[in-house]
């Protein structure tokens, strides 16, 4: 998977979100905001292929998480960007 074209992260008054640019990705009634996990995994996987098993692994790398919750994490995750749309 990747994180698909016309998305980018963004700091606004303290806060990360996923801002869209262009007209396809244009949806007024959605902002996407990530916690500091989100934002790192976001950071480490823009323009890379990636997977829910990446994103465990990164979890695992970066904070003190065993491998059954970075798991867990990381698909729920995973499955949220499929569902708004924000990768392919």
């Amino acid at each position: 998977m990747k994180i698909k074209q016309g998305f980018e992260l963004r700091e606004v008054c303290g806060e990360h979100i996923i801002v869209a640019y262009g007209k396809a990705n244009i949806d007024f009634n959605k902002v996407i905001s990530l916690n500091e996990s989100a934002t790192f995994l976001w950071k480490n996987i823009v323009d890379k292929d990636f997977d829910a098993e990446t994103m465990a692994s990164l979890l695992q790398q970066e904070y003190e998480v065993d491998a059954e919750t970075a798991s867990k994490d990381a698909k729920a995750l995973l499955d949220e960007w499929i569902k708004v749309g924000l990768v392919e």
